[in-house]
């Protein structure tokens, strides 16, 4: 596993946690570019009311405010739970260049569990993929999450 994978993920961890301070499910996201954290959040679902409050989505925001571009081809984006369909599509349209995550979906994961959005064809872009990156500590998290709200 490469360190700087590792130490990134940490950072995704740490934002993760964050979003537990207002109930929300603990995925947090970085992204990285030209070595550097350039948007770091977490689930705000539950605090924003709002149902695309992802982690991926409000970083891709910050990220392509920060570079003044909406093309992230240049960015890596860390996170801490394999992304759904949605912030999928939201990498291939912001033509995000590399997506390294933690923990599989095997429920809604739409990278590597279902549909392989992030592999090109038939959509216009395909997103370089690194996985279980910290899985069994980004799993645990949310395991811990959904076992205390049951």
């Amino acid at each position: 596993m490469d360190a700087e994978h590792d130490r990134w993920m940490g950072l995704a961890l740490d934002e993760a946690r964050a979003a537990l301070d207002h109930s929300d499910v603990p995925v947090g996201a970085v992204v990285i570019h030209d070595g550097a954290v350039i948007a770091a959040r977490h689930n705000e679902r539950e605090l924003a009311g709002d149902p695309v409050a992802h982690a991926e989505i409000l970083a891709l925001r910050d990220a392509a405010d920060h570079v003044g571009n909406w093309r992230l081809d240049d960015c890596t984006l860390v996170v801490t739970l394999e992304p759904c369909a949605m912030c999928a599509g939201a990498m291939v349209n912001s033509r995000l260049g590399t997506v390294v995550f933690g923990a599989t979906d095997p429920k809604a994961g739409a990278v590597v569990s279902h549909f392989g959005l992030l592999r090109g064809a038939p959509l216009n872009h395909a997103v370089t993929t690194i996985e279980g990156v910290r899985g069994d500590e980004c799993g645990e998290l949310l395991r811990a999450f959904f076992r205390a709200r049951r």
